[in-house]
């Protein structure tokens, strides 16, 4: 095993969902929630961008809000600096995410946590999202590292089996107490036990 593949929000970020939809209700209460998710959805797919979405829920400073829900109602792991410290420097890591591309450069480069990843397939940029199977297939193509060499860390079950077809190892990252038949960490520090006392090599 030569690359370890992350999933951002569940794993790097402690909120599995992002706090996006109760952040604009406590702008816009009465903003319609069918709406809201389509055009979210539309985000996370590169339909729309940061910009667009924000504008379309009634958000007049765009900017203003992106860098403030990223910056006060995200949380990063702060675990996951010692485990990105130890472990980048033997493994290629490549971020997977779904997350509106803006936000996703956004939470990279005010967390300094760029600098680790070799690759970053965001479901905005490449137009489809997990569990879909053609973002798999395009992260290994971007990456060109057989499945068998990659490790991917998700919080989400059906993530990861899908990401099992295709011959990769995987680990749950269970921040939400999702049933899963196989490999399950709670922490970065249980991953990071996991992968020193496994051979990957």
């Amino acid at each position: 095993m030569n690359t370890i593949i992350i999933d951002m929000y569940g794993v790097i970020l402690k909120e599995s969902k992002g706090n996006f939809i109760p952040y604009t209700y406590s702008y816009f209460p009465d903003t319609d929630k069918s709406f809201l998710v389509y055009q979210f959805t539309k985000a996370g797919l590169g339909e729309i961008d940061s910009k667009e979405l924000l504008e379309s829920l009634g958000f007049s400073d765009a900017s203003l809000h992106m860098h403030d829900y990223i910056e006060n109602h995200l949380t990063l792991d702060s675990d996951f600096y010692d485990f990105a410290d130890k472990y980048s420097s033997k493994y290629n890591f490549v971020l997977l995410s779904n997350d509106v591309l803006d936000w996703s450069k956004y939470i990279l480069q005010y967390h300094d946590i760029q600098k680790y990843f070799s690759n970053c397939i965001v479901s905005a940029e490449v137009h489809t999202k997990k569990p879909n199977k053609s973002i798999y297939e395009i992260a290994l193509s971007r990456i060109g590292i057989p499945s068998s060499e990659c490790i991917f860390i998700d919080n989400s079950a059906k993530n990861l089996l899908v990401a099992s077809e295709y011959g990769m190892d995987t680990v749950l990252f269970n921040r939400d107490g999702e049933n899963y038949d196989g490999k399950i960490v709670y922490s970065f520090k249980e991953l990071d036990d996991l992968i020193s006392r496994i051979n990957y090599r």
